[in-house]
């Protein structure tokens, strides 16, 4: 009911002549949201007409959750066997002292590439066709499909750098971090800071572009 009455008020501002920035200032001042705002703001074309003009808003559909889920999936596929695959060359040239690892770490190393040989390539397949379709249809981006899993990525994705600092600072205060262990932490915070940057830039650019 909220979100209705704010779109009307939009509306209703623009059609009285109002600037874009005038309107987002005013709604700010009377306690809403950034995000309320720019989410209104956002259901309008900021294009030179008599009246405002709807932007298009699309519909979640089964094709779309099919080509996000399948994108999201292979790439924390590919996250999770890039860092085993790492953590496999980190233990052959580090092995502990009594040989544990030596008996899987082959075996771990091929799973690995394995996995990323099909799924990193069907990532960056999903990834172009959908970046392609948004550069050809820019409501695409408000996808409330693309909203979703991009900002659960990014709570997996800092949950992990939670976990993985926790961790290290628990090895240290203990004085038990060793160069093995600090790759290994070094590793996970690599991959999950690279998802986690990569998305909240991904967002920062939709904001922009659905403010325009």
């Amino acid at each position: 009911m909220a979100q209705a009455q704010l779109v009307t008020f939009v509306e209703t501002a623009l059609r009285a002549g109002q600037a874009r920035d005038a309107v987002r200032t005013a709604l700010e001042q009377a306690g809403w949201s950034k995000d309320q705002v720019a989410d209104a703001l956002a259901h309008y074309a900021d294009v030179a007409f008599a009246v405002p003009v709807p932007r298009p808003r699309v519909q979640l559909s089964a094709r779309d959750a099919f080509w996000y889920l399948l994108m999201f999936g292979t790439l924390y596929v590919s996250a999770i066997y890039l860092g085993d695959l790492l953590f496999g060359f980190i233990n052959k040239a580090l092995p502990d002292e009594v040989g544990r690892d030596l008996t899987y770490v082959d075996s771990g190393i091929r799973w690995a590439t394995s996995a990323l040989i099909v799924a990193f390539p069907v990532f960056l397949f999903c990834a172009i066709k959908l970046a392609r379709e948004i550069a050809a249809d820019a409501s695409r981006r408000s996808s409330s499909m693309r909203k979703w899993l991009t900002y659960l990525t990014l709570l997996t994705a800092a949950g992990v750098i939670v976990g993985d600092s926790i961790a290290l600072v628990f090895n240290l205060l203990s004085g038990e971090l060793t160069l093995r262990f600090a790759l290994k932490v070094t590793v996970v915070a690599a991959i999950a800071g690279s998802v986690f940057g990569y998305f909240t830039w991904s967002m920062r650019v939709d904001d922009k572009a659905l403010e325009r």
